[in-house]
Formats: C-alpha cells, structure tokens, sequence
C-alpha cells in the first residue's frame, strides 16, 4: 500500500492538475454547515475558512500580482487577513485570532477562490516561463498540505464538541489499516544516499541529497497498534517518569496526559474520536495522534528506539508505510548544502528548522499524490492532532 509519487514529465498538465487540486479542497468542504467554517478552539488549528481562503491567497500573492497583465486583486484587505508567516510580504492577523473573523463571509470567501480560479485559467492560456510554472506546482503542493490540515483541524474543532458530530459517516480515517505482525527487517549499515533524487515536484528541505553513514540496525515492518499502546497504558507507561524525557514527563503532568489524543474510556472499554464520529477503539489499527514524546515513551517501555529519520528512508522501500506519519528520532535541521530560496518562497521550510522533529511518510489523510520517501514533516514534539504515528527500530 506505499503510496505513489507524484510525477511530472514531458506530458504532465499543469492545468489540469491546478483543476484536480482545487476542486478537491472544495469536495473537502461539502459536507460543512456554514458555522463550521469559523471556530479556532486552539492556536494550532485553523478554521476551515482560513484555510481555504490562504491556499487561494497563495496563487494570489505568489503568481497573480507578479506574472499575471493588468491583474487587480479581489479585496485589498485579503494580503492582511490570509497571509500565514510570510514576513517578507508583510503584517497579517495572528495565528490565534484566524477564527476571530466572522467577515468576511465563508460566501466571500468561495467568491474569492471563483475569482482567482477565473484569473489563473486566464493565465494558463499564455506561455509561461519555467518559473511560473514552478511555483504554481509549489501553490499546488502547498494545497495539498493544507487539504490535509483541513482534515486535521476540523476533526480537533469537531472533537471540543460534547454531541461528537459526524463530518462524513464513512470517513473514519483512523480505521485503515491493520497490523499484520511485529517482524523485524535486518538493514545493513554503510553509507547510505539521502535526500530526494530524480524528477517531479520536491520541497526544498529535501535537497541536497548527500552521504550519511549508518550502523547495522533493524526496523520493524509494521506500525505500533492500538492493542500495544493499550497494554503501554495497563502497564502504567504514562506514569513511569523512567521512560519519558524531562520535558515530555513536565508536559504529561502539565496536561494530565494519559492516553493518545481522542481516546476515551466507557465502562472499560477505550472509544476514538472519528471524522465519523465517536468508534470502539479497533485493536488491529495503527495508533494515532501520538506525540513525539509519548513515541518515545513507549519505544523506551519496549526497549527499543524509534529510528532516525535516515534509517527510515533507507529502508523505507522493504516496508509499507502512508498510514500515519511516523516520528523519528531525529531533530529537523537542513541537509548539508540546503540554501534558502530568495523571497517570500524562501520562508516555506528554512526558518523552521528549529525544536522540531522529522515525521516520515504519508498519512491516511494525506491528499492523493502528495508523498515520496524523501518527504521530510515536522512538528514540535508535543503535538499530536495530525495522523501520527510509530515504528520501532533497534
């Protein structure tokens, strides 16, 4: 079940693709009342507006305003409103205050993607420089990452909601996938080439790709379940400072953390919170919205290690991976001869790699086509409200 990597070749229709994207953002939404689209119950998750109306604020920003003749854009206030943490294009609303905004109005909203969707297929009837068309597939990929962050936030707004409402009844997400079995697969250590390699779209954390010198080490070929995180819990593993780092230990008493986001016990019986609503937690499936601290909790309670993100992506082509994304054990930092891009673009990963941790992989959330071995994630280690998860490694 790897997923497949998005290509681009000879042949790829850039139109067509920028058509297939955005639609799929706005199928995303079909299932939303209007008072949706507004809630922020927390700084990390964006309302469902924001995050439709940036993604459209993007090709605005980016393409529009510099490649597109005569080009006058939607609403002069929209810069302000919709810009995410480009510093380079100037001030904006603060992460925390994104649901804040009851104008303008989830209809304006759909107006402005309509008219910005109307100016880019006027666009795509000229010839456009490579350059142009560079960053219309980064608009494109950046989409897909907040398609899934669509998914992500909305499903933590859902969740405050004691009547645990439904987003679609077949969409449970967290219900794909069972553990097959617990094996471990033998790598052989030496220098291994990381980062990407060949053609098709890729961020620029992922370049340059280089040497890295690994130990004889061993990885399992399944994800940790739901049934291994639930004996992690009987065995008493959220209250045993001995397996957690000091600050993942103050965070678990800080919080009083004693279980995987979304999990909740009636009558001895554990419950997940899904896009389909409130399940009986199933056993086989993966575990996930773990954070990086309980990841490494429990790989210590079983005396192992999660891997580092380059042993994943050395062996990342003997195992299934795409259903959650898999903490590492590795700090995110840039790859030897990593160079930030001038302008705004320049500010999509570099300024980031800091107190954060690699995720490697896909997740079940992930939008079709958007995933490769060398795609580097990241996240401080405390957060778990996307589709994480772990695989264990000696």
């Amino acid at each position: 079940m790897r997923p497949k990597h998005q290509l681009e070749s000879a042949e790829f229709d850039l139109e067509g693709f920028y058509s297939n994207v955005r639609k799929y953002t706005e199928k995303l939404c079909e299932p939303l009342e209007v008072e949706d689209y507004i809630p922020q119950p927390i700084e990390d998750v964006s309302p469902p507006k924001w995050n439709i109306a940036h993604t459209t604020w993007f090709f605005e920003e980016m393409i529009l305003k510099s490649f597109a003749d005569d080009y006058t854009e939607f609403d002069a206030e929209f810069g302000f409103l919709f810009n995410s943490y480009y510093n380079t294009i100037g001030e904006r609303t603060q992460r925390n205050q994104r649901g804040d905004l009851s104008r303008p109005t989830v209809k304006d909203v759909f107006a402005y993607r309509k008219y910005v969707d109307a100016e880019m297929r006027a666009l795509f009837e000229q010839e456009l420089p490579q350059k142009v068309k560079d960053l219309i597939v980064l608009g494109l990929n950046h989409e897909q990452q907040h398609q899934e962050l669509f998914l992500t936030d909305l499903k933590y707004t859902l969740s405050v909601n004691p009547t645990y409402p439904v987003y679609r009844e077949n969409f449970a997400l967290v219900e794909k996938g069972e553990i097959d079995s617990g094996n471990f697969i033998e790598v052989e250590g030496g220098i291994k080439e990381i980062g990407f390699d060949g053609d098709g779209f890729h961020f620029d954390n992922e370049l340059g790709r280089h040497k890295a010198y690994l130990e004889d080490f061993e990885i399992c070929e399944s994800l940790v379940s739901n049934a291994d995180f639930v004996e992690f819990i009987n065995d008493g593993g959220y209250r045993d400072h001995r397996l957690w780092h000091s600050e993942g230990w103050d965070w678990v008493n800080s919080y009083q953390i004693s279980s995987p986001l979304y999990w909740t016990k009636k009558e001895s019986n554990w419950n997940i919170f899904t896009l389909g609503g409130l399940r009986k937690l199933i056993p086989e499936n993966p575990a996930c919205h773990i954070s990086f601290y309980e990841a490494s909790a429990f790989a210590e309670w079983k005396g192992m290690r999660l891997p580092t993100e380059f042993e994943w992506e050395a062996a990342s082509d003997r195992f299934d991976w795409g259903l959650r994304w898999e903490w590492t054990g590795s700090a995110y930092l840039p790859y030897p001869n990593f160079s930030t891009a001038k302008g705004a673009v320049g500010e999509y990963n570099g300024k980031f790699m800091i107190n954060q941790m690699v995720l490697r992989g896909s997740s079940v959330a992930t939008s079709p086509g958007h995933s490769r071995k060398s795609y580097r994630n990241f996240f401080h280690p405390q957060l778990r409200w996307q589709f994480t998860g772990l695989r264990l490694a000696k």
